[in-house]
């Protein structure tokens, strides 16, 4: 079912000195809004909004929620494609969500732009001239996690990850990156809410560090039940940034303080286009916790917008296209360019959950991990 759409701006053009209005171009954004991940989409969407609200470009917003169902998602694609012509597309969560439904948006020549999921099954040889990426690819926002292990001198790891694919990209990134020794893996279900037996397999293992990936309610329940299960105090965690957002961490409180992570974007990063966005979220969403899928959202409305501006909009496909790969914006998270896959080359932090001003936890960059950080698969793309 769609939910609405957001008529955010409405360009005006001059012909014979007589001020006309132009029709806003419509943005399909298909994402999950419902169930314990629906902050998630929530989020997306709304940095989406400020970003369109702040640039003043002619957009309009035509949001539905996905409901986590790949084949509902891939009908939602198939309405806005062919029964709305819409030809850009955002919004999708969840990496086998994106894996059911962008292939058919970009084969349809509409532009496909993921404000999260990247797997990498589209990222090297599945590559496309229409599909671009402005969050990460999947297995680098984990192989940060694995450098992060290494400098905070863990030898051993016991690492988890729920059984779809940006969860085994998570496992391959860490892995890929990781020095020291993995001890036990395991990979849990997209809806299961008991981790009681992956505690006891991780308690047996006795390992270093525990590297875990569940994004949104799913890693509010397994850190709960980690502390719960006395694993906390004995056995630390490093956890990649969809596990240190600001709900997840709010969620928590003081049990978290003191763990480490790792992420590409952190409250505290020094630029006016973060102080910006901060500002203006917390003006217009102030009851909210900041995460990064709200950034990923605020980048992608920028892109676009310079895209549309540079463009004159998307009658000329080729145009919009090759203004999206100039990247030509301010991103919250300081230096943001395409690489050859048109997924982002951009730093990794190390972060360390701190508690804030406000009571709440957040993130504190450490140290930076790697610069200018790409993804292994850009040379297997032969764009």
């Amino acid at each position: 079912m769609k939910l609405h759409s957001i008529p955010l701006a409405l360009a005006m053009c001059s012909l014979g000195g007589v001020a006309l209005a132009q029709d806003p171009v419509k943005v399909g954004v298909i994402t999950t809004l419902s169930g314990p991940a629906g902050y998630l989409g929530a989020d997306v969407r709304d940095g989406l909004a400020l970003a369109i609200e702040k640039t003043g470009a002619p957009v309009e917003l035509v949001v539905t929620d996905d409901g986590r169902d790949p084949a509902h998602a891939r009908q939602i694609a198939e309405d806005y494609v062919y029964g709305e012509d819409i030809k850009i597309v955002t919004g999708i969560i969840f990496s086998n969500i994106a894996g059911a439904t962008v292939p058919d948006v970009v084969d349809e020549g509409a532009i496909y732009i993921s404000p999260n999921a990247a797997p990498s099954t589209m990222a090297g040889e599945g590559c496309n001239e229409n599909y671009f990426v402005t969050s990460w690819q999947n297995d680098s926002l984990h192989e940060a996690s694995g450098l992060a292990a290494n400098e905070l001198g863990y030898e051993t790891a016991y690492i988890l990850a729920p059984n779809y694919q940006a969860g085994k990209d998570a496992l391959t990134g860490f892995k890929r990156t990781f020095k020291g020794e993995v001890v036990g893996e395991g990979y849990t279900q997209l809806d299961q809410t008991d981790y009681s037996t992956e505690m006891a397999q991780i308690r047996a293992a006795d390992p270093d560090v525990v590297f875990q990936f569940h994004p949104g309610g799913l890693g509010i329940a397994f850190a709960k039940q980690y502390q719960q299960a006395g694993l906390l105090e004995s056995t630390p965690m490093v956890m990649s940034e969809p596990n240190a957002d600001g709900v997840i961490l709010k969620a928590l409180g003081e049990a978290v303080v003191g763990l480490y992570a790792t992420g590409h974007w952190s409250p505290d990063l020094d630029n006016a286009a973060n102080k910006d966005f901060q500002a203006a979220w917390d003006e217009k969403y102030g009851d909210r916790p900041i995460t990064y899928y709200g950034t990923q959202g605020y980048d992608t409305g920028l892109l676009i917008a310079s895209a549309l501006e540079k463009a004159g909009g998307v009658e000329d496909i080729d145009a919009f296209r090759d203004a999206l790969r100039e990247a030509d914006f301010d991103s919250v998270r300081g230096d943001f360019a395409f690489g050859k896959n048109q997924h982002p080359v951009q730093d990794w932090y190390l972060v360390k959950v701190e508690m804030g001003e406000t009571g709440v936890p957040t993130t504190v960059v450490q140290s930076k991990l790697v610069e200018d950080y790409g993804d292994v698969y850009a040379d297997q793309c032969e764009m």
